[in-house]
């Protein structure tokens, strides 16, 4: 059994954690030790117990190694450990740094300079859109997109994210998770998989969150950590946005566009690439009133009336205009009678 062997069977047990293996590494040294000492070595050490003692001792009949070694080999994943030289240099840096990383994919020295980006997981389409938007050009910019999940990687969530996490694996990135491969994902992989995101890198931003919104505690995870914090802003009355302005409220940087960070990057990481310009989809012809009731909708949600206002037709018109710019593929219709371009 070699080293990293040992620290997936390690991260395997469920009562060790990386607390505890950093205080076992102090007194053992290597992870193949840790799981060959007896008993009695180590209650010894500080914080660990009868109980993680006696998982320990008892690995084998917990953890089925070989096992594990396969899926990960038939995945074509691989595993690496703090002592990778591939393995985040922030990550190290923080509390409880994950025992050992699962890659799918490959992981490069410029991985080490990442910006996080998060949000709520219900979201409304202007937050999609920025986020779209703002992590285009961010991956535009820094060229490479890493996918931290909240689950082993052969039970990816939500599993019809497979071909984004195939496209991300086969291009410019990996998807990375700290759980061995069939850990489902629960209320409890979440956040600490939310601090990996924070720990590794030197900024989050936070596209759209309410007040109990799941992104404020990594938000609060990355301050603790020492990270910027940016925040996109939004409508002062829609409760998908009263976190992420509070946020804004309370000193993160406020967001309109990528360059908002890069420029902060740039301090610290002077090879990052200047930000690209954005390039505008080309329109297809149109006939006048089609022209009339685009240009009237504005850059964010707009109602069917404001649309007829601004467009000066009747509301019958409109109506039957912006269902053929809808199969065109030009415009959305959101709930309530707003649309919106799509980009």
């Amino acid at each position: 059994m070699n080293a990293t062997e040992a620290c997936i069977a390690l991260n395997m047990l469920p009562t060790v954690g990386p607390v505890r293996l950093r205080k076992l590494l102090e007194v053992f040294k290597e992870p193949q030790q840790i799981l060959a000492a007896k008993r009695s070595e180590l209650r010894k050490v500080e914080g660990i117990g009868n109980e993680v003692a006696d998982q320990i001792s008892n690995w084998e009949s917990t953890v089925d190694l070989a096992a594990e070694v396969k899926r990960l080999r038939d995945f074509g994943a691989t595993v690496i450990t703090q002592g990778s030289p591939s393995y985040p240099r922030p990550l190290r840096e923080i509390h409880a740094p994950p025992i050992l990383l699962y890659v799918w994919g490959e992981l490069q020295e410029r991985d080490h300079h990442a910006i996080g980006v998060i949000g709520a997981r219900r979201t409304t389409h202007y937050g999609t859109e920025s986020a779209k938007k703002l992590a285009y050009q961010l991956a535009a910019a820094k060229g490479r997109t890493i996918a931290v999940i909240g689950s082993g990687l052969a039970k990816l969530y939500p599993p019809e994210n497979a071909t984004l996490a195939e496209k991300i694996r086969a291009g410019n990135g990996a998807i990375v998770s700290e759980f061995s491969m069939e850990i489902e994902p629960d209320r409890q992989t979440f956040p600490m998989r939310n601090r990996i995101i924070s720990g590794w890198s030197h900024g989050i931003l936070v596209v759209e969150a309410g007040l109990n919104s799941g992104a404020l505690i990594t938000a609060a995870q990355a301050l603790e950590q020492g990270r910027s914090v940016y925040a996109v802003p939004g409508h002062i009355n829609a409760p998908s946005a009263m976190g992420s302005n509070r946020l804004i409220q309370q000193g993160a940087k406020l967001v309109m566009d990528a360059s908002d960070i890069l420029d902060d990057l740039q301090i610290l990481l002077p090879e990052t690439k200047p930000l690209p310009e954005a390039v505008a989809r080309p329109l297809p012809p149109l006939s006048d009133e089609e022209r009339r009731v685009y240009d009237a909708i504005d850059a964010t949600e707009t109602s069917i009336d404001n649309i007829s206002v601004k467009s000066k037709l009747p509301s019958s018109i409109v109506s039957s205009t912006l269902l053929q710019l809808e199969l065109k593929r030009l415009v959305k219709q959101l709930p309530g009678k707003y649309f919106v371009k799509l980009g």
